[in-house]
């Protein structure tokens, strides 16, 4: 009891503060999310997310081996697509010689050691801007889980380390999983995005790809952000059909789920701080409302300590530049 214990001796200095700190951010916590288009010599600025960009296949190479240098070993690769390639049967999805395609090998040439992962969904490719195949109006699931599960093998075969779906389509993690044993790609893991939320959060992402959907909303298969106990059924299947890491998306409003999930479940859990708390904060900080990158670190920070154990994120970069 007080004064025979006094917290506060705990926190007199930095010194012993950071000796009894129970959550660090390190590199290996990061998977950095990296946006692909066609050209040469492009680097283009999202201007809903200010700082970041989207680079073509030469300048990905550059870009890749500076992400290496900083200490940071995984990226999460997305593709816009050109206009006249998208429809609706994901046909461009499953090119050998497609952007995707194209970009792994990019990636794998220049840094073969990078953890390659690979965003497994049919919006960036859909002439709707739906996750899934469309018909009367509706998103069809089994149609969409076949195309997903050939647009995995596709992304195996050009060298991907990881495939994340990212689509909420029931059964998909089954389906992929089943065809790259059969294929014999045992060793491509699965980065599932189990409890994926119908957020309001993901406005500047489908800026940086032009995948905003062309009707309606995707709230027919994300999730409803009111639900909990339904994160942990999603999550909990996924790991039964073959997930090897699970994912909760976005991270800030969704740090209770991170929370139950790490508690049921006995694999890594990735969360994907979204695009829209990248721009928040990018806002804020600009206004000179916030420091940048206080706000920055600590949010990081509280997704780890809810129980993050990878972290995709936009400030990648960024913060290890700022921890090392």
């Amino acid at each position: 009891m007080y004064p025979l214990r006094r917290n506060r001796r705990l926190r007199t200095n930095e010194s012993i503060r950071s000796m009894v700190r129970e959550n660090m951010i390190t590199p290996n916590d990061f998977i950095a999310p990296l946006f692909v288009v066609e050209g040469k010599d492009v680097k283009e600025e999202i201007a809903s997310m200010p700082g970041y960009y989207r680079y073509s296949l030469d300048l990905l190479t550059k870009e890749v081996k500076e992400l290496w240098s900083l200490g940071l070993r995984s990226v999460l690769l997305f593709v816009k697509v050109p206009e006249n390639l998208k429809d609706n049967a994901g046909t461009e999805a499953i090119n050998p010689d497609g952007l995707m395609q194209r970009a792994i090998k990019t990636v794998k040439d220049a840094t073969p050691e990078m953890l390659v992962m690979t965003d497994v969904a049919l919006d960036p490719y859909s002439s709707y801007g739906h996750d899934g195949i469309v018909g009367d109006g509706k998103i069809l699931n089994d149609d969409t889980t076949a195309i997903l599960a050939e647009m995995g093998l596709s992304h195996a075969k050009a060298g991907a380390d990881f495939v994340a779906p990212s689509d909420m389509m029931d059964g998909r993690i089954f389906e992929i999983r089943s065809l790259l044993e059969v294929e014999g790609f045992h060793d491509t893991g699965i980065m599932s995005y189990s409890a994926k939320y119908a957020s309001a959060f993901y406005g500047p992402f489908r800026d940086a790809l032009d995948s905003a959907p062309g009707f309606g909303d995707k709230k027919t298969y994300q999730m409803d952000p009111a639900n909990r106990e339904e994160a942990i059924k999603e999550t909990l299947m996924d790991i039964e059909e073959g997930a090897d890491i699970v994912m909760v998306k976005p991270g800030l409003c969704y740090l209770d789920i991170v929370r139950d999930i790490k508690n049921a479940v006995n694999v890594p859990v990735a969360v994907y701080q979204v695009s829209g708390e990248y721009a928040m904060i990018k806002a804020a900080s600009e206004k000179g409302w916030l420091d940048h990158d206080a706000v920055m670190l600590e949010q990081l920070t509280a997704i780890k300590r809810a129980g993050a154990n990878l972290i995709a994120s936009y400030f990648a970069k960024e913060a290890v530049k700022l921890i090392s």
